[in-house]
């Protein structure tokens, strides 16, 4: 497990609020396009659980020389935290609906942050409906918390280390085939990927119930792509469309012992830059 737990299933998550201790539930429901998140939130989340905006606490302002989702100031990410009733000694569990995609950006800043008890709730909203636990609505705003986040405790890579990273190790490309092929690019400044990047959309790091899959298995399709566990073993770095979803890859990652590299600007911030070049076709 690489040294920490990163995934926590619907019934641990109700034992341990049911001990009473310090745990801290984020809710991070958020989908390209779709800004209803805190509204879903509202309408019903998880017990004690706060809402935890992507778009304004999980990143800096768009910018097209650092892409669509910078990471956020460290200073800005600290008070959020706090303002999110994190303690010292925390134990935080983050949620979406979306099978972890957006959940994962938060569990990732977290861990680069510095904090180590940060898990993520396999299967997410459903899991959690489906194992027959209760909802609340309205909006809950929590005691303000003591945590003093650093920075910095995650590997990150830059657009020049993505530039030569396939020459000696692992570059993961996180976006769906036909994003990575350039057959479709809907958001982002052209199509394509960047060169000597190998495809593993993160959707096929889930099951169809929206659960990691079990890490016997992850390992066994990462190796497909050139991913080893052992001594020796490649470096690994993942982008996607703007470092949202390359935090679950790294987080799939985490979970068979693999700890790989983010690239914060991904192909957003790649892309807007005309000098770099763009491969298209499904092969690196």
């Amino acid at each position: 497990m690489g040294g920490h737990r990163t995934l926590i299933s619907a019934g641990e998550l109700a034992r341990l609020l049911e001990a009473d201790s310090d745990t801290v539930l984020l809710d991070v429901r958020w989908a390209l396009g779709d800004d209803r998140g805190a509204e879903q939130h509202a309408a019903g989340h998880l017990p004690g659980a706060v809402f935890v905006d992507l778009e304004t606490e999980l990143s800096g302002p768009p910018d097209p020389a650092e892409g669509r989702h910078p990471l956020p100031a460290p200073q800005d990410f600290a008070a959020a935290a706090r303002r999110w009733g994190i303690n010292a000694h925390s134990t935080v569990v983050l949620y979406d609906a979306t099978g972890a995609l957006a959940a994962s950006r938060g569990w990732w800043l977290l861990r680069h942050a510095g904090l180590t008890d940060v898990r993520v709730l396999d299967g997410g909203l459903d899991a959690w409906i489906a194992g027959g636990h209760r909802l609340e609505s309205g909006d809950r705003i929590p005691e303000p918390g003591d945590a003093n986040p650093g920075w910095g405790h995650m590997p990150v890579i830059d657009i020049e280390a993505a530039a030569s990273f396939p020459d000696h190790g692992i570059l993961l490309d996180s976006r769906a085939a036909e994003r990575y092929s350039g057959q479709s690019e809907p958001i982002d400044p052209r199509a394509g990927h960047i060169p000597g990047a190998r495809n593993r959309p993160t959707t096929e790091n889930l099951t169809a119930d929206k659960r990691f899959l079990d890490p016997a298995e992850l390992a066994r399709a990462y190796v497909q792509l050139g991913v080893g566990t052992g001594p020796g073993a490649p470096e690994v770095a993942a982008y996607c469309g703007s470092g949202v979803t390359a935090a679950h890859q790294v987080l799939a990652l985490e979970t068979i012992g693999v700890h790989a590299a983010l690239f914060p600007g991904s192909w957003s911030q790649w892309s807007a830059d005309p000098t770099r070049p763009g491969a298209t076709g499904s092969t690196p």
